[in-house]
């Protein structure tokens, strides 16, 4: 594992990649695996002071109180891992919502660097099978909505700058 700053300072070198998620999206389903699904919290989302089974609207509040250094890393925005001082790290960034056609997109721009192939995408982790509606469910309460785009609005602007608010909750 390297730092973001080691990262940055192989770019030159090193080839790396990254696949982002939609922060509305991100979020529901970390709340439900994390914080619903799982029996035991783990040590640091209990440390955030979250609770197995609290409230969303709570749960978010939370999020958007706990500083970066103190986020579990399933909620911290994913621009605070993938950019040094406002510069993106990674060579590639592709969409979990459309990694099937940015999977081909990053071999083919593997193949024009004469990197090995990745071969075929895996699946792991795969839980939430749904069409991501549920998002839309959690997120009806438009203050809600304000406290994900302000604590995740890099992560909108980042990697999400051609979407609407309305498309991410809507899971497009």
């Amino acid at each position: 594992m390297l730092s973001t700053h080691e990262a940055r300072m192989c770019r030159g070198t090193h080839f790396s990649f990254s696949f982002v998620r939609n922060p509305f999206d991100r979020l529901v389903s970390a709340y439900n695996n994390k914080l619903l699904e799982n029996d035991e919290i783990s040590g640091p989302m209990k440390a955030m002071g979250l609770v197995h089974s609290m409230p969303f609207s709570s749960f978010l509040e939370v999020v958007e109180s706990t500083s970066d250094d103190e986020l579990d890393i399933h909620l911290l925005p994913q621009s605070t891992i993938l950019c040094l001082e406002r510069q993106l790290v990674p060579n590639f960034v592709g969409r979990l919502e459309t990694i099937y056609q940015d999977w081909i997109v990053l071999q083919n721009m593997l193949r024009r660097e004469r990197l090995p192939d990745l071969g075929a995408l895996p699946e792991k982790n795969v839980r939430r099978k749904s069409n991501h509606q549920d998002i839309a469910v959690y997120f009806k309460d438009p203050g809600l909505v304000r406290i994900v785009s302000k604590r995740y609005g890099d992560d909108l602007e980042w990697f999400y700058g051609d979407k609407t608010i309305e498309q991410l909750i809507k899971g497009k």
